[in-house]
């Protein structure tokens, strides 16, 4: 039997219109967006609907308008394919959150609430500090450390290969930049984000993070989670509230991740919430894997219809198997 894996998306991920096209033609996710507005005590479906995108793109409401919408899509799979199976999740940064509420870790609304304050103390420390991101494109991971080291920024997202992010004070990633062009990266260029996401700069959003952390009750997983800072499954509820301190300054192994779940047999993975920007690191990392996502009514439908039409082919196979012996 195939083994599936959720992936659920972070930051970045967000658009203006998420999640209402959904919410306009099923009941359920309108019912999801208002218990949203009623946990946070602010209409956040009319902002992730409406925005602007000025205000969409805050980190206080991407975060939490994100986990709304992939968690939307999560429950919108499982009505339409009640015999649904995973055996694994993961997710990249604020996405991690969405994976240990679908393992069972926390409720919906607990994760909900972290994740907004997650994204209020990151924004707090995004004011107090001046910082930013860039995309290195097309560079190895031991000369973008190198580069890291001399600019004196850090490696925030190993995503795919030659796709990984720096983080840093502005100045700094600037400088990053030219050298890592200098140095034979086809692309350096800086993200359109508040601050600096995964670095040193997001220091005090970690003390904050763990006193909201400790308020929440904890659950050991139902399936393995794969954390960001050890790229290997979660472990003990203790752990998991360290991990995800630790995770707001440390490096996301995405790259390392998907292959720690392809070496385990995943070979079907469910990107889950706004964008595809997982798929296509995904295809880079492993093409052989299928990826299926659902972030709006089309691709619910085709992910619907292909979860349908997998049984019959591998019985397909089995049987065109037999007759080959």
């Amino acid at each position: 039997m195939t083994k599936t894996a959720l992936l659920f998306a972070g930051q970045g991920a967000q658009y203006v219109g998420m999640g209402r096209d959904l919410a306009e033609r099923y009941a359920p996710a309108r019912d999801l967006f208002q218990q949203a507005n009623e946990t946070l005590g602010y209409d956040l479906a009319r902002v992730c609907a409406q925005g602007p995108e000025f205000e969409l793109t805050k980190t206080e409401h991407a975060q939490p308008g994100i986990f709304v919408v992939s968690w939307i899509a999560l429950q919108l799979l499982q009505r339409r394919v009640p015999s649904l199976t995973f055996e694994a999740a993961a997710g990249l940064s604020l996405g991690e959150f969405t994976a240990l509420a679908a393992a069972g870790t926390f409720t919906f609304e607990d994760g909900l609430r972290l994740v907004r304050q997650r994204g209020q103390f990151m924004h707090e420390a995004c004011d107090a500090t001046h910082g930013s991101m860039a995309a290195v494109i097309g560079l190895a991971e031991e000369p973008t450390r190198a580069v890291c080291a001399e600019a004196g920024v850090e490696l925030a997202n190993l995503n795919c290969p030659g796709q990984l992010v720096i983080s840093g004070e502005t100045e700094r990633v600037a400088q990053a930049c030219e050298l890592a062009k200098a140095r034979g990266a086809k692309r350096a260029l800086r993200l359109p984000v508040a601050g600096a996401y995964h670095s040193r700069l997001m220091t005090s959003a970690r003390a904050k993070l763990d006193v909201a952390l400790a308020t929440v009750i904890l659950a050991p997983p139902r399936v393995p989670v794969i954390s960001n800072v050890t790229a290997q499954p979660h472990g003990t509820p203790e752990t998991i509230r360290t991990r995800l301190v630790e995770q707001v300054t440390s490096s996301v192994r995405w790259e390392e991740t998907i292959r720690y779940l392809l070496d385990q047999g995943h070979r079907q993975f469910l990107e889950l919430g706004p964008g595809t920007a997982l798929s296509g690191f995904l295809k880079r990392i492993a093409p052989q894997a299928r990826v299926l996502n659902v972030g709006d009514p089309a691709s619910l439908e085709a992910t619907v219809a292909a979860l349908a039409a997998e049984p019959a082919r591998i019985l397909s196979e089995v049987l065109e198997g037999c007759h080959r012996g």
